[in-house]
């Protein structure tokens, strides 16, 4: 007899990535050279200071005690060093900043923190999967709300709202966008910001990519009036310093929110290891020419992906930020969905991208590539899907179709 699943294991689907990271697995060991642009995994070292600093804090023996769960008092203080540079938001480091294990981390305990079961919370979809799921896991519902480019996300906000019960009582932004690679302004903020206080819910802000954008510098929801009533906000040290491993990053700003997310965390981790910390908090004080690299590496890959593909055929948009293209499916393999057609890439043209479908229902019809192989293997990339395009632009395999969504 099956043995039934834990609750909560049954309110979370089956991994829509880990089929095609099967097939990417399988063909690599069958000696098969795959170009991964799946996984959002920076491929850079980390800058050489920010090593240094590490090497140079583990030697010492008290930085191998236990550490501080809510994160040091100079990382904290360098992270409102950072936001007063950056965004001319004042922070309070004692009160409204908060170390986390990462960004994820820290939304999912923070969900832990203020959320009841059957509490309703809006999610725009497509997203990143910790968004809607660090909820589930707590026991909310999501009403998931579509977003993409076209659509009037602050107009499709207020509609969820309205068709509610119970009201909702958070939302979750994130721009620059994880899939989508969309930026917002600081007026959608401030309509942002304005509804949650009139409808009395709290907005948890994701910017982990504020500092890999290629056009205007992305706002923080933190600059728009009233925002610390209603609004945390959460970021990473993986994708601006090349940190994914390191699993730093922080929250910031209501007051109470952070509390109750410095809470929670004083009862399940004792924080980064001492010695990530002090370097993390060399690299936020630390020279930030190694930012600016990092954003003209990601812009040239970006030109060498979009412009090719268009030359082969596959014309995707420009991303304005991240590290990401959201890629509409070519129209003539359309048929296929976002997760037979990444097979059907990854099958005959060695190349591995993220189904669409994998970041909620309305992310079909798309998939995402990272900009994480360099520029010699990205053309040749484009080479493979462009011979790819003139072998199955009309027609492909029945079996590879992805089923349909209900």
């Amino acid at each position: 007899m099956k043995e039934p699943e834990f609750h909560r294991i049954r309110r979370l689907p089956p991994y829509v990535f880990a089929e095609v990271n099967r097939m990417k697995a399988a063909a690599r060991a069958a000696g098969r050279d795959i170009i991964d642009l799946g996984m959002g995994n920076p491929d850079q070292p980390t800058p050489q200071h920010i090593v240094d600093k590490l090497t140079e804090a583990v030697r010492d023996p008290k930085a191998h005690r236990y550490s501080v769960s809510r994160g040091i008092p100079g990382l904290r203080r360098a992270l409102a060093g950072y936001y007063a540079r950056r965004f001319g938001v004042r922070l309070d480091p004692e009160s409204e900043v908060c170390v986390t294990l990462g960004s994820k981390e820290g939304l999912a305990n923070l969900a832990q923190a203020i959320t009841a079961p059957g509490d309703t919370i809006l999610v725009p979809n497509p997203s990143y999967p910790i968004h809607p799921y660090g909820f589930i896991i707590a026991g909310a519902s999501i009403r998931h709300v579509p977003f993409g480019p076209g659509i009037d996300l602050m107009a499709e906000l207020a509609r969820a709202t309205e068709h509610s019960v119970p009201a909702p009582t958070a939302m979750i932004l994130n721009f620059p966008s994880n899939p989508t690679a969309l930026t917002c302004d600081r007026d959608f903020y401030r309509e942002a910001v304005a509804f949650a206080r009139r409808r009395e819910m709290f907005i948890l802000s994701d910017i982990a990519y504020a500092e890999i954008y290629f056009d205007e510098p992305p706002p923080s929801i933190l600059e728009v009036e009233g925002a610390f009533e209603v609004a945390v906000e959460f970021s990473s040290l993986s994708k601006t310093y090349s940190m994914p491993g390191w699993r730093i990053g922080f929250a910031a700003g209501n007051r109470r929110l952070v509390s109750a997310l410095t809470r929670i965390k004083s009862y399940l981790d004792y924080g980064a290891f001492t010695p990530i910390q002090v370097a993390a908090t060399a690299a936020l004080n630390g020279p930030q020419d190694c930012v600016e690299q990092v954003r003209r590496l990601y812009r040239e890959r970006r030109d060498v992906l979009v412009d090719g593909l268009a030359k082969a055929g596959w014309a995707i948009p420009a991303p304005p930020a991240t590290m990401f293209c959201w890629a509409p499916l070519p129209p003539k393999l359309a048929h296929l969905g976002s997760l037979g057609f990444a097979k059907l890439l990854l099958e005959e043209a060695e190349v591995a991208v993220s189904p669409g479908i994998g970041f909620g229902e309305y992310g079909e019809g798309h998939v995402r590539m990272a900009l994480v192989e360099n520029r010699h293997r990205l053309r040749q990339a484009v080479r493979n899907i462009r011979a790819f395009l003139a072998r199955r632009g009309n027609a492909a395999p029945a079996d590879l179709a992805a089923p349909a969504v209900a």
